[in-house]
């Protein structure tokens, strides 16, 4: 799976790059320096084992002539092979063996035999002090050459990968704290844009990092401020206009209450009208008015639940029928008696962390809407998901459902889905949930049933 983060793509790259470059180093190395200083030892090495070849020809010749010991050795040729440490071993005995279970060398047999002449095969061992190179010729089948490579030790290599693996890391860890830096900035201007998201303006972000980051920052604050001023303005001007709207409205309703008897009818039709045009107006105002923050606290989803089989208690006994705000008219009650509902609420549920008034504003207008459009039956379920980490409130009811292609829009500003679940109602509904439950950093989702009916899940971070 590709990585969607500016941080993890940065140090893949880094890291790509940082091999590519050292893949190429060694490449370099190894051509460049490696390889000719390789190829003026072979030919060294080379010149060795002629002088080996011409010693032991020159000793055989010697013996088949009869010259004693003492005139046929050559005092300089032995001390020089004495020096250099070069050998000939019989192919034999633990001689064969050591040189079969050595190494082989592809590169220093092909450059040896090119400059002998003639077919030679070169090996790799190791004793307790240092490398030995074995070579066989073509020209001494029963013979090895020995060579020891006293300058080449295993601890020769260990500085060699011990610091390119530190230069490695310390490129990386200095990379990674360089781009972690860089892109701090971006981590706040991430959060402070998925709070205004939310309807939430964050303080000013601090203008710093690259010039380019500062002016995304500048750039950002601006539009913040810019939010912040025409969201004020819209509410000073929604308030003005519900002032306005209710002065008259009060005034109407003042005026019916005045109306004779035999016009009670229409009083009654008026005053109806002045209320749903009121009930509008709050609607209004509850869509625009975000959640306050600073009013956040530790809630647990079964109190609310239980706080409604209270309420209908309290309805079927004349008391305080408060679950929320607005409170549910008598209606509500009334069909909500009619209804059959059950509870499965989670016992070691989890609280969440929000605002108590409008987080029963959202659950009750849920709740509403699934005794308005519900049949007989309303299901209230609370339970903790994903190892305890978030908490799920689930309402459903048995009625008609919302068809397929509607159920996306039903959250957006004036939709209703009048095909299936009727008119009533003025459409800010579900967008007043919706908003409420996103400035809580919640899910809402909504599906039909496969038994018939609507099922609506609400999901919160759990509050540790």
């Amino acid at each position: 799976m590709r990585s969607r983060s500016s941080i993890t793509q940065s140090i893949i790259g880094f890291i790509v790059l940082l091999i590519a470059s050292q893949v190429f180093s060694y490449y370099a190395v190894l051509n460049y320096a490696l390889l000719p200083s390789l190829k003026q030892f072979n030919r060294i090495l080379s010149y060795e084992i002629n002088l080996v070849m011409e010693e032991n020809a020159r000793i055989r010749k010697e013996v088949e002539l009869g010259i004693p010991e003492a005139q046929r050795t050559a005092p300089l040729r032995q001390a020089l092979l004495l020096r250099l440490g070069v050998s000939v071993r019989p192919y034999a005995g633990i001689y064969e063996q050591e040189f079969e279970k050595s190494f082989y060398l592809d590169f220093m047999s092909d450059e040896i035999s090119e400059e002998l002449g003639s077919p030679a095969e070169a090996r790799l061992s190791r004793d307790s002090e240092s490398y030995l190179l074995w070579i066989k010729l073509d020209s001494m089948p029963n013979w090895l050459l020995k060579v020891p490579l006293s300058e080449l030790t295993q601890d020769e290599f260990k500085p060699f990968f011990i610091n390119s693996l530190l230069i490695t890391l310390l490129i990386i860890l200095g990379g990674w704290g360089f781009i972690r830096w860089q892109n701090r900035p971006l981590k706040s201007l991430e959060e402070a844009a998925i709070s205004v998201g939310k309807g939430v303006i964050p303080k000013p972000l601090e203008e710093k990092g690259t010039t380019e980051i500062r002016e995304v920052t500048l750039a950002f604050n601006k539009m913040a401020r810019g939010i912040e001023a025409l969201e004020e303005d819209r509410r000073l001007m929604l308030a003005g206009i519900s002032h306005d709207i209710r002065t008259p409205l009060t005034r109407i309703r003042l005026a019916t209450e005045m109306m004779s008897e035999q016009d009670r009818y229409l009083a009654e039709g008026i005053i109806q009208d002045t209320e749903e045009c009121n009930e509008i107006i709050a609607q209004f105002m509850d869509y625009l008015k975000p959640v306050d923050q600073s009013e956040f606290e530790a809630i647990n989803l079964n109190a609310l639940a239980e706080d409604l089989y209270r309420a209908v208690e309290n309805y079927q006994e004349g008391a305080s029928t408060d679950i929320g705000s607005p409170a549910p008219n008598e209606k509500f009650f009334e069909g909500l008696m009619k209804c059959q509902v059950t509870y499965d609420l989670d016992e070691n549920l989890p609280d969440i962390y929000a605002s108590n008034i409008p987080l029963r504003r959202a659950l009750s207008n849920l709740l509403v809407n699934a005794q308005r459009y519900g049949d007989d039956w309303i299901g209230i379920t609370t339970k903790s998901i994903e190892q305890g980490q978030k908490v799920q409130f689930i309402l459903e009811d048995n009625g008609p459902g919302i068809p397929e292609d509607q159920i996306e829009s039903v959250f957006e500003p004036f939709t209703r889905g009048d095909t299936a679940r009727g008119s009533e109602g003025t459409g800010l509904g579900l967008a007043i949930v919706k908003r409420i439950i996103t400035e809580h950093s919640g899910e809402i989702k909504m599906e039909n049933r496969p038994q018939g009916g609507l099922k609506v899940a609400v999901t919160f971070k759990a509050h540790k």
